[in-house]
C-alpha cells in the first residue's frame, strides 16, 4: 500500500483533533468526519499528564493550555473515618520538574478546535459514518443509509470506546462494563480546606470515592473552577436518585463536611453526569488501510488518569509512523509497535488498581490503606509512583516522536 496524503478522521474529539493537527503539519491532508452537528466537548475535568502536556507542547498548544489550566504537583487521598492520609504521590518524586494540569474537557476542546480551525483542516459534520469498505487503493466511510460518505487512502477511527468501527482482525472488540462509574460536576472552586495544586480524594473502604480537582478555567482569566466526583456502582444509581437530592447531599457531607460549599451549587442531579467506564484493548489496533486511536483502541477505568493523555500519544505516534514510513501498511504496523508495550502496561495497571479504589471488597482497600500507603514512602518508589502517575514509565515519548518539554522553564498555569 503505497502511501496516500488524503486521511479521514472519524470523530472530533481529542484524539481526532490532535490527530488531524499532527498529520497536517506533517504534510498530509486531513479531513475530520463527525456525527453530531456541531463539535462539542462531553464531559467534566481531567488531568493532562506529562506525556499529554508534551503532546501539546509539540503542537505549539501548552501555552494556550498553561493559560486556562490549574497546575497539579501531588495526589492526596484520606480514609473518611480516620482521616489517615493513604495516597499521597506528588509529581516531584520523578525530580525533574513534571507536573500535571487540571483542565476542563471544553477548554482542551476549545485549544485543539481552535487551532484545528485555525490550520483550515475540514470538519464535516452531521456525517455518522457506520462501516468501512476497502475499495482498490481507497477505503470507503459508509453512513447509516449505507452510502459511501467518502472515500481516502487511510481512515483513523478517534470515536470513542463504543466505535462501531473497530478492525475485525483485532481481538479485545468488545468492551468490557465496570460496576462502577461516577458522577461528575463542574464547579466554581473553592479553596477553603483544599490544595490548589492536588487532586483530593477521600474514601470509605473502597466502596466510596469523593474528589476534588481544581480544572482552572475554561477561558484565560474566566472564574476557576472544580471538577467534583462521586463514585456510583452502577447498579445503584436508581435508588441513589429515588432517594434524592438532599440525601445524597446529606451522606456526601457526612464523610466530607469540607465540600458542603460545592454541594450548595449543586440544585438539581441534572447538574451531575454520569460517567460509565470500560475496559478494552485491540490487538492490533490497525487494520488495511484503518487505524484505532485513543478510546477507541484502548479504554479503561479512570483511575491513573491517563485516558485523554494516551490518545495524545496515539495521535503523535500514528503521524510519526506515517511520516517515516513511504507504505501505508509498513507505517501502520510501525504505529502499532511503538504504542504496544506503553498501552499493554497503563491498561494493566489502571485495570489492577480498580479494585483499590472501586470495589465492594475489604481486604483490596484495607491492603491499600496499610500496606501499601507503607511501602509508597520508601525510596525507590516514590520516583516509580511518580512516573506511573505522569505516565512516564517505558518512555512513550520516544515512540510517540516527542521530547519533553524543559519543565522547569515553563511559565506558571493560571491557577499556580
Amino acid at each position: 500500500m503505497n502511501r496516500q496524503r488524503d486521511i479521514a478522521i472519524i470523530g472530533a474529539g481529542p484524539a481526532g483533533l490532535a490527530a488531524a493537527l499532527f498529520l497536517s503539519r506533517a504534510g498530509f491532508t486531513p479531513t475530520i468526519y463527525e456525527r453530531f452537528d456541531e463539535p462539542k466537548p462531553v464531559g467534566s475535568g481531567l488531568i493532562l499528564q506529562p506525556t499529554g502536556l508534551a503532546a501539546l507542547d509539540a503542537l505549539d498548544l501548552l501555552p494556550a493550555m498553561l493559560a486556562r489550566g490549574s497546575r497539579i504537583e501531588r495526589l492526596y487521598g484520606t480514609d473518611a473515618g480516620s482521616k489517615r492520609v493513604v495516597l499521597d504521590v506528588g509529581y516531584g518524586g520523578y525530580g525533574n520538574g513534571r507536573f500535571g494540569l487540571g483542565v476542563h474537557r471544553a477548554a482542551l476542546f476549545d485549544v485543539l478546535h481552535g487551532a484545528v480551525k485555525a490550520a483550515g483542516i475540514p470538519v464535516v459534520t452531521g456525517a455518522e459514518i457506520t462501516m468501512l469498505r476497502n475499495s482498490g487503493d481507497k477505503i470507503e466511510l459508509l453512513g447509516a443509509d449505507g452510502r459511501a460518505v467518502t472515500a481516502a487512502g487511510l481512515a483513523i477511527d478517534a470515536s470513542g470506546a463504543r466505535s462501531v468501527l473497530k478492525p475485525k482482525a483485532s481481538r479485545g472488540n468488545e468492551v468490557k462494563p465496570l460496576a462502577f462509574g461516577a458522577l461528575w460536576a463542574s464547579l466554581k472552586w473553592h479553596d477553603d480546606g483544599f490544595l490548589a495544586n492536588a487532586l483530593q480524594q477521600r474514601y470509605e473502604r473502597a466502596s466510596v470515592m469523593i474528589g476534588v480537582l481544581p480544572i482552572g478555567s475554561i477561558k484565560p482569566g474566566a472564574e476557576p473552577l472544580a471538577a467534583f466526583f462521586w463514585s456510583v456502582r452502577l447498579g445503584d444509581t436508581e435508588r441513589l436518585f429515588a432517594d434524592g437530592l438532599q440525601a445524597w447531599k446529606d451522606r456526601v457531607a457526612g464523610y466530607w463536611p469540607e465540600c458542603q460549599p460545592y454541594l450548595d451549587q449543586i440544585a438539581d442531579f441534572d447538574q451531575l453526569a454520569l460517567a460509565r467506564y470500560g475496559h478494552h484493548t485491540l490487538r492490533p489496533p490497525v487494520a488495511e488501510r484503518l487505524a484505532a486511536i485513543g478510546d477507541a483502541a484502548h479504554s479503561t477505568s479512570p483511575q491513573l488518569g491517563q485516558g485523554a493523555n494516551m490518545a495524545l500519544l496515539d495521535a503523535a505516534a500514528l503521524a510519526a509512523a506515517l511520516a517515516a514510513h513511504d507504505d501505508t501498511g509498513t507505517a501502520l504496523a510501525a504505529y502499532a509497535r511503538a504504542r504496544r508495550r506503553h498501552v499493554a502496561l497503563f491498561q494493566l495497571l489502571s485495570y489492577a488498581l480498580t479494585p483499590f479504589y472501586q470495589s465492594d471488597s475489604r481486604l483490596i482497600p484495607y491492603l491499600r490503606d496499610t500496606l501499601v500507603a507503607t511501602v509508597a514512602k520508601v525510596p525507590p518508589m516514590p520516583a516509580l509512583l511518580a512516573a506511573m502517575v505522569s505516565g512516564a514509565l517505558l518512555n512513550p515519548f520516544a515512540g510517540a516522536g516527542l521530547n519533553e518539554p524543559d519543565w522547569r522553564s515553563l511559565p506558571p498555569a493560571s491557577a499556580s
